[in-house]
């Protein structure tokens, strides 16, 4: 099973093999968080580039797009059509989620980070790496993340993340079914006292040199 499940997915891999970030970064976009959707505990930058954990729960209208049960915000953008890349700094957090949402995810009540919600993620939590498809599956990484590409083809129903620093490939969810507006999506994580209290960061996309 494992074999099959791997062929399929170097098969809609096709030209955009896991090292090949050239070909990927063919397809970055431009990112902004939608300050709309953003839980009143996050903190935005002016330009909409970064997103942090705040301790004060800010006055901001219960509008249908804000998220208010967990700490979740969304880009601006959504894709329905065709492939696209972005990355995010995590450097120096001990904690976050990133990757894809679904325009109609719950965004009042609680709901589970995992497809069957809407989400397609992967996340660090207690010095631990993990993709979150139902049964969290953990990741086996080179070092400690320090940016994070998020590639999504939506045609083929494929969200693949990687390190965006060397290329190595993370993971991916494959076969999805995508039939709504598809967004990027961000979680800081708890401040934590201050241990957790760097932003995430939307980063240009660049290669980063090897360490």
């Amino acid at each position: 099973m494992f074999s099959a499940e791997r062929e399929e997915l170097q098969r809609r891999l096709g030209e955009l093999e896991p090292h090949d970030m050239k070909t990927i970064k063919q397809h970055a976009v431009d990112v902004t968080l939608d300050p709309d959707t953003a839980h009143p505990k996050l903190i935005l930058s002016a330009d909409g580039k970064q997103v942090k954990h705040g301790d004060t729960r800010q006055n901001l209208p219960d509008t249908p797009k804000r998220f208010i049960k967990f700490i979740f915000v969304l880009g601006r953008e959504g894709f329905s059509s065709g492939k696209f890349y972005f990355e995010v700094q995590v450097k120096g957090k001990t904690g976050w989620t990133i990757g894809v949402a679904k325009e109609s995810v719950d965004r009042k009540e609680q709901v589970y980070m995992d497809p069957t919600y809407g989400f397609w993620t992967i996340w660090l939590r207690n010095g631990t790496y993990q993709a979150l498809a139902g049964p969290p599956v953990p990741l086996s990484l080179k070092g400690t993340l320090q940016r994070v590409g998020v590639f999504v083809d939506y045609d083929t129903g494929l969200v693949s993340f990687y390190n965006a620093c060397c290329g190595d490939h993370i993971y991916s969810f494959t076969n999805v079914s995508f039939t709504e507006k598809m967004y990027p999506y961000f979680s800081p994580g708890l401040n934590g006292g201050g241990t957790n209290s760097s932003p995430l960061v939307i980063s240009p996309v660049h290669v980063c040199p090897i360490k």
